[in-house]
């Protein structure tokens, strides 16, 4: 079964108001949910996620994001920065996943909203489990910055065969849903 995960940088640093969009790094809250999100997939049940490629964008945000996870894995998976990833749009995000060659198993998108977002509602559609129309609700409503999706596709597909609907949302997770407590 081909697997889809997906991560939306986390929260980025708006003080400089002359620094291009591209360039603005995280801001603390970013760096905290980032390293939540490294604890949380080092604490997952069946570990973190194994992607075979990671693709992500250039700009800065993405990149301190997917640097700060990274200690969560061993062994960290290939990755390949794709400037074409930076607030793209959902079809082309889907057309660089068709683009991959049916040896990768697994893939970590790591990007920007809206883009994430359409992309995981579009490709995951109606989902009739209870739990996983909850969580589709809940992903439908907002994405919020350093959040993370794992979709199950069908194994019967290729990449070059993905289609809007065709897949399953299995995890949704959030920083702030998981982030200690200040004081507990």
């Amino acid at each position: 079964m081909k697997k889809l995960y997906l991560l939306r940088h986390a929260k980025s640093d708006w003080t400089d108001p002359k620094l291009a969009d591209h360039d603005r790094p995280l801001n603390p809250r970013g760096e905290r949910a980032a390293q939540t999100m490294a604890n949380y997939w080092a604490t997952r049940k069946g570990g973190p996620p194994q992607p075979d490629l990671v693709l992500c964008s250039t700009a800065l945000r993405a990149r301190e994001t997917l640097l700060r996870v990274m200690a969560a894995w061993p062994a960290p998976p290939p990755v390949d920065y794709e400037e074409g990833l930076y607030l793209c749009g959902e079809e082309l995000l889907l057309d660089r996943l068709k683009a991959l060659p049916d040896g990768v198993g697994s893939v970590l998108l790591v990007a920007h909203n809206p883009d994430l977002q359409l992309l995981a509602r579009d490709l995951c559609g109606r989902q009739e489990a209870p739990d996983a129309a909850a969580l589709m609700a809940d992903l439908t409503a907002k994405l919020p910055t350093g959040s993370f999706v794992a979709i199950d596709l069908p194994p019967e597909r290729g990449w070059a065969d993905l289609r809007w609907g065709c897949g399953r949302l299995v995890e949704f997770v959030c920083p702030r849903d998981i982030a200690p407590k200040v004081g507990a």
